[in-house]
């Protein structure tokens, strides 16, 4: 009977992580972003989770796969996005990507735009960017294995 449980819950949370993959590559394709980018930035904020929350020094908190921060929950509640909404892991992804097309739109298709994702001071930015282009390359040289 535990064994049954357990690989039940394995199973559930392997589907559950092909599905939140879907959701990502779906996200990035509606906002026009790349999905391995989208993905990679996934991978740096979250780890994949997406019920991990982070508290900042600020006060706001960032949410779920690509870490919403709160900041954004006003222009979010115009959509009938709530912070609930966003553990939601399909959500999460389609709010990050967002976000980031936004900064795109803002920055051009550059490491800064990824940076702005993150941070707002550019040394920050920098640091953030460098981080995603490692965690990207790495997506794509496993890509062509």
């Amino acid at each position: 009977m535990i064994r049954t449980t357990i690989g039940a819950l394995l199973a559930s949370a392997l589907l559950a992580g092909a599905a939140q993959a879907d959701c990502l590559d779906d996200a990035a394709v509606f906002h026009g972003v790349s999905p391995s980018l989208l993905r990679s930035i996934a991978m740096q904020e979250s780890g994949m989770k997406p019920w991990v929350t982070n508290r900042n020094a600020n006060g706001s908190e960032d949410i779920g796969l690509m870490q919403i921060n709160t900041i954004h929950l006003p222009r979010l509640a115009r959509y009938g996005i709530t912070r609930a909404h966003l553990f939601n892991g399909c959500t999460n992804a389609y709010v990050g990507a967002w976000i980031l097309r936004e900064n795109i739109h803002r920055f051009g298709p550059t490491w800064k735009a990824v940076g702005a994702y993150n941070a707002a001071s550019p040394d920050k930015q920098l640091r953030y960017a460098n981080k995603i282009h490692a965690r990207w390359q790495a997506l794509q040289s496993a890509a062509l294995r």
